[in-house]
């Protein structure tokens, strides 16, 4: 039962500790060197702090001597700083036909545009129904045209495909480095 609460616990802190002995870093950095587990113990008692083990692999195991709750703290608000800069990149979908009109061309090229410079993929699909098989160059003029209106906001990330009845094409949007 001990086991199973011991590995849901990122460092093991105090007694939880059982190595024999580990080497020991004081609260400022210093190594102090390999001791019994019952000094390195007594010294964090001493200080008022807690003694955690912060490399379990090592030979003997590293601990420090520190405050806990303001390490948790600390390290608890890099991550949330880290999530917060985090970008999420969205691909949304835009979907032509093989005799598009020229009026929903450059509406749907407009919510491409859009997309790109919001910093979104866009994945581009054509869909080939019935008969238009047999024209499949046709479709692939349009995403070819597609792709080159695109080209100030985006670039393809790989040649457009004929998978099946349709046309995939992924578009990146171009970075503020690349567009210099």
């Amino acid at each position: 039962m001990e086991v199973s609460v011991i590995s849901t616990i990122e460092h093991l802190i105090n007694e939880e500790i059982r190595t024999p002995e580990v080497r020991l870093v004081g609260p400022d950095g210093e190594q102090i060197g390999i001791v019994k587990i019952a000094q390195a113990q007594q010294l964090s008692i001493e200080k008022g702090l807690d003694l955690v083990m912060i490399a379990p692999q090592a030979t003997p195991p590293v601990c420090r001597i520190m405050d806990y709750g303001k390490f948790r703290f600390e390290q608890d608000k890099r991550q949330k700083e880290a999530k917060k800069k985090q970008q999420v990149i969205e691909i949304k979908e835009i979907q032509l036909t093989y005799n598009i009109g020229e009026h929903d061309f450059q509406t749907k090229l407009g919510h491409a545009k859009r997309f790109l410079q919001s910093g979104n993929k866009v994945r581009v699909v054509l869909k080939f129904k019935g008969r238009q098989m047999a024209h499949t160059e046709v479709g692939q003029q349009v995403i070819d045209r597609f792709e080159a209106e695109c080209s100030e906001v985006g670039t393809a990330d790989k040649k457009s495909v004929l998978e099946g009845r349709t046309i995939t094409l992924f578009l990146s949007p171009i970075s503020n480095t690349q567009k210099k």
